[in-house]
Formats: structure tokens, C-alpha cells, sequence
């Protein structure tokens, strides 16, 4: 959830996002050097090599390895909830010290421009509050009382939560692959439940869990105009400090419950002191997952890095299986699949009915596309 971690993302709407867009930065061009007389009566039969780019250099190895460590964060919080934190806690926690991280190179990126967040402010603080704060509180209190994995995918909902208040709101029915992938997550949600399973559900974590994707749907629509005035890190910092602060009131006022414990935590065969979970939560899961999401979106393109987000269900999956011993049913896994498959279907028919020329698409889609390179991701 969606920060998803809070995160997403999930699918992340045009000109991304959990969340200015900045523009894709351009590939230094590829020189071949001009062979001279001699080289060329040497070989004159072998053509030059063409540069392949790297895994990592191509932008995909870089997208895949910040879903990695996003899906890591339902896996490290739960190790710190059960020796008795509190999910307010853990956000708290995890918001400041990111935010202090994050603030090292947010501050050359604006480049003594201090006007850009004046100018953006409302965007700051509406990040900090929905896609930082409320989004990964609402995540971390399901995934006290769900198991990792289908606490991300009740998140991974909001595309389809998008489409049906477009839906509702315009009146104007979507086309027939949108309306297929919102019924395949549907149904998939009802696997996911597995209502008539033996273990019964907790419903209270299941509608934390929605309250997640909730969040992560009201900031794609509150985020859909484009912005390319604000560097997507000093947006990730700032919306860290923004959501740390209200983490902090709400403690201080006795809003949020707030407790903490220096108990050790267990990853998997390990049992490891507190810090070491509490570590692998901000740095791993929250400040590489951040700035290497943002790398790969510059580098793959919003279209491509929002399709590449959804392996994040697939590895926080992995990471509660081997740090947590959590592994979801069969029938919530094959559940897991139809979400996934059906937000892809929504993805393809939003990209597929863009106009080339205006780059505008149907307005059942429209609040799927905004210009943050940041998004809430859990």
C-alpha cells in the first residue's frame, strides 16, 4: 500500500505515480567508432557489435527489484507486530525514518528552487496524508489480522474501485475488456475470501484492507492533473515528513494508539533483535523500494513500470512464505491470479483506447492515469 505498500502500486496510472511528473530521462546516444583504413583492411567483412543494454541498465531488472523490496514491508511489519507494536506504531516508525533518509537528496533535487513546494504544497499534502499515512496504516492493520499476501491484494482492488465509481458517476457504461477485468477481480476477491473455507476470514481486517485500496484510489483521482514542476523525490520526502507528522499528532493527541517493543522479532529460521526488522523496513522496504521505483519509471516509461508493480503481489507472497511462514490457500492464490489478470485486462483497455494524438482516453479510465513517478505503494 500504499509508502503500499502504500505501494500501490498497483497498476499505476498514465504519466505515474503512489503518486509532478518528471519528463523520461533520454538515453545517452550510442556512438560507434568510424573504422579507419587500416582496421577496415584487416576486417573489412565484420560488421560492427551493437551495445546491448544490461538487465539493470534496461530499467526492468531496476523495476523488479524495487516490487521485490516493496512486497517486503507486509513481512517486516508483521514480525514487529507480533512481539506487541501497534500498526500506528510501525507506521510511525517507518514514516520518520525514511523521511530523514529521503531528505539527503531531496534537498540538492530541488536545487535551491524552495518555490516548488510552495507551489505544490496541496500536492505534498495530500501524498502524506492519503497515499503515505493513511494508506499503509489502514494496509498494516490488515495485515494484523491477514495474512500478507491477501492484504495486498484487497488493496490491489482500487483500479477496479476506480472503474466502478466511473461508472456510477458518469452513467456511461465501459468498454467490454474493462468490464471483464473488473468482474474477473471481483470474482477473484471472492476466491481470495474463500467464504466457505474451513479457516473463517477476519472481516475487520478484510475491510481494512479495502479502506487500503480506498486510499489508494482517492489519491489517483486527487493526483490525475499533471504536474512536471516537482522532482518525484522531493514528492516522496516530502510526503514521508507530511504523513510522519500526522502519525506523530495523532499518537499526541490519543487519537492512535502508539506502543513499541524491544522484544526480538522472528524472520523465518532467525530470530533477530527488533532493529533489524524496524532497519529492513525503512531503508529496504521503503526508501530503495521508493527511489528505485522512481528510477524505473523514468527508465521503462509509466506503461510499462505500472505492469511490472503488479509482481509486487507476487513477492510479498514469496517473502510471507519464507520470512513468515505464511502461505496463502490454493483457492486464494488461484483468487490472487484472477485480481491480477483482471487489473491487467483494465490496464490493457485503458492503454488501448488512448488517442494518439491527444494522448486522452475514456473517462472510465481517466482517474488510472496521473503524472506523480511516486505512488502509494504499501
Amino acid at each position: 500500500m500504499p509508502a503500499s505498500s502504500n505501494r500501490a502500486e498497483m497498476p499505476q496510472p498514465e504519466s505515474p505515480a503512489a503518486r509532478g511528473a518528471s519528463p523520461q530521462l533520454p538515453l545517452a546516444p550510442e556512438t560507434t567508432p568510424t573504422p579507419t583504413a587500416a582496421s577496415a583492411s584487416v576486417s573489412p567483412s565484420v560488421p560492427p557489435r551493437p551495445a546491448v543494454p544490461g538487465f539493470m541498465a534496461s530499467g526492468l531488472g531496476i523495476a523488479l527489484f524495487s516490487s521485490a523490496v516493496f512486497g517486503l514491508s507486509g513481512s517486516f511489519a508483521k514480525a514487529l507486530l507480533e512481539t506487541g507494536w501497534t500498526p500506528g506504531a510501525a507506521v510511525t516508525a517507518r514514516l520518520t525514518g525514511a523521511a530523514i533518509i529521503l531528505a539527503i537528496p531531496a534537498i540538492p533535487a530541488l536545487q535551491g528552487r524552495w518555490h516548488q513546494l510552495r507551489d505544490n504544497w496541496v500536492t505534498i499534502v495530500l501524498f502524506g496524508l492519503i497515499g503515505v499515512a493513511a494508506c499503509q496504516l489502514f494496509y498494516f492493520n490488515a495485515v494484523a489480522r491477514l495474512s500478507v499476501g491477501v492484504a495486498l491484494l484487497l488493496e490491489y482492488l482500487a483500479p477496479v474501485l476506480i472503474v466502478l465509481w466511473m461508472w456510477a458517476a458518469s452513467r456511461k457504461r465501459p468498454r467490454p475488456l474493462t468490464i471483464a477485468g473488473t468482474l474477473l477481480s471481483l470474482g477473484g476477491l471472492v476466491l481470495v475470501l474463500d467464504l466457505t473455507g474451513a479457516v473463517k476470514i477476519d472481516v475487520v481486517g478484510v475491510l481494512w484492507g479495502i479502506a487500503a485500496a480506498v486510499c489508494l484510489a482517492i489519491y489517483f483521482f486527487i493526483t490525475a492533473k499533471e504536474n512536471d514542476s516537482l522532482p518525484p523525490i522531493v514528492l516522496a520526502s516530502g510526503g514521508l515528513m507530511v504523513g510522519a507528522a500526522v502519525m506523530w499528532l495523532s499518537a499526541a493527541t490519543g487519537l492512535l494508539p502508539m506502543a513499541f517493543s524491544t522484544a526480538d522479532t522472528k524472520l523465518g529460521p532467525w530470530i533477530t533483535p527488533w532493529w533489524v526488522s524496524l532497519a529492513g523496513l525503512v531503508v529496504l522496504a521503503t526508501v530503495l523500494a521508493y527511489v528505485s521505483g522512481i528510477m524505473a519509471a523514468r527508465a521503462l516509461g509509466s506503461k510499462v513500470a505500472s505492469f511490472v508493480s503488479l509482481t509486487e503481489v507476487l513477492f510479498a507472497v514469496l517473502w510471507a512464505w519464507l520470512l513468515l511462514g505464511e502461505l496463502p490457500g490454493a483457492i486464494q492464490l488461484l483468487g490472487g491470479v484472477l485480481i491480477v489478470g483482471g487489473v491487467v485486462l483494465v490496464r490493457l483497455d485503458e492503454l488501448r483506447g488512448l488517442d494518439p494524438r491527444t494522448g486522452a482516453g475514456a473517462p472510465e479510465c481517466a482517474a488510472l492515469r496521473h503524472a506523480n513517478d511516486v505512488e502509494p505503494v504499501p
